[in-house]
């Protein structure tokens, strides 16, 4: 969604060649080659197919493969976005090569080091060349950790320009078997997915909150496996289980939800500018501005604050 908003602008200078690098590290069709027809990017020029594996290998990987096609075709910058481990990768041989490198969505932070992500994004900004914020407590961060002022440029959020310009065709996505109202779920990040005992009991949680509002919960392919693993299964005919959906009906399932319950960053991004109140099964946010200017409430890894929370949207004493 970040890549696409740029390519479409940069596609504005002709004097501007563009070389598209799909690293495959979302390699499942469902999640990946939709997103590129209706996002209307183009055929990448080079597909890594770096596919599963552990965070170190994934890195390496990427780097083994990324290096000779920049080798080849010494670019005078490149881009990278957001905070995956592709992005870390690319990254680490831009600066072992001496190429100039700029990040779509700098500055984002989390203070929480257990994830993953913020060491992606920690290290990502010290490499890059260019920094492109997309808020403003990003550049605080950034200038907060020694990032030279003159490398820092608020751009906002180039994944919103993608929502907006997408949000009337998603309007006629909606998927036709489900029927208003609803709450719309997704989870895929370890500390809910692959703690088992907490899975079981957020599971409790969205059993109970069902009774009260019919749940659609599109599985993302590493949840799919964690569901099998517990007991517990969404049964009780108000939740229904999805596929993983394209960018267009997945947008028009937020627009159009009650209440949503996530773990994923953009989700709380989107919701926000939609107005739709997001609950996130997260301690800590790197995008506090969700918090502090949109409808998003942290609600951890507790099932009595999720119910309560939930309740006090669903009865209009909150965003209401």
């Amino acid at each position: 969604m970040k890549a696409s908003a740029v390519l479409r602008a940069l596609a504005g200078f002709p004097h501007v060649k563009q070389t598209l690098v799909h690293t495959g590290q979302h390699y499942d069709a469902g999640m990946s080659e939709v997103f590129f027809q209706q996002l209307e990017i183009p055929e990448p020029d080079f597909n890594l197919g770096i596919g599963s594996g552990s965070h170190s290998e994934q890195v390496a990987r990427v780097m083994l493969a990324f290096e000779p096609i920049l080798l080849e075709s010494k670019p005078d910058l490149v881009l990278v976005y957001g905070d995956v481990n592709s992005t870390i990768a690319a990254a680490l041989v831009c600066s072992k090569l001496g190429m100039r490198l700029g990040h779509v969505e700098a500055g984002l932070r989390s203070y929480d080091r257990a994830m993953p992500e913020e060491i992606n994004r920690l290290l990502t900004d010290q490499l890059a060349d260019l920094l492109f914020t997309p808020s403003s407590d990003g550049d605080d961060n950034l200038l907060r950790e020694g990032i030279d002022r003159s490398k820092i440029h608020l751009v906002g959020n180039v994944m919103i320009d993608t929502l907006v310009r997408l949000l009337p065709r998603a309007e006629k996505e909606f998927p036709p078997a489900i029927s208003l109202p609803y709450a719309l779920v997704t989870l895929r990040r370890p500390s809910n997915v692959d703690d088992l005992p907490w899975l079981r009991e957020l599971l409790i949680a969205l059993t109970e909150l069902s009774s009260e509002l019919s749940i659609v919960f599109p599985v993302h392919p590493r949840t799919r496996k964690a569901l099998n693993a517990v007991e517990t299964q969404l049964t009780n005919g108000h939740v229904r289980l999805l596929e993983p959906l394209p960018y267009l009906e997945f947008l028009s399932l937020q627009r159009h939800a009650s209440i949503v319950i996530t773990d994923s960053g953009g989700i709380q991004e989107e919701t926000t500018f939609l107005g739709v109140p997001c609950l996130t099964l997260r301690e800590n946010t790197e995008r506090p501005i969700t918090i502090t200017h949109g409808t998003n409430q942290l609600v951890g890894r507790d099932r009595m604050k999720l119910r309560n929370a939930a309740a006090e949207v669903l009865s209009g004493t909150r965003y209401g």
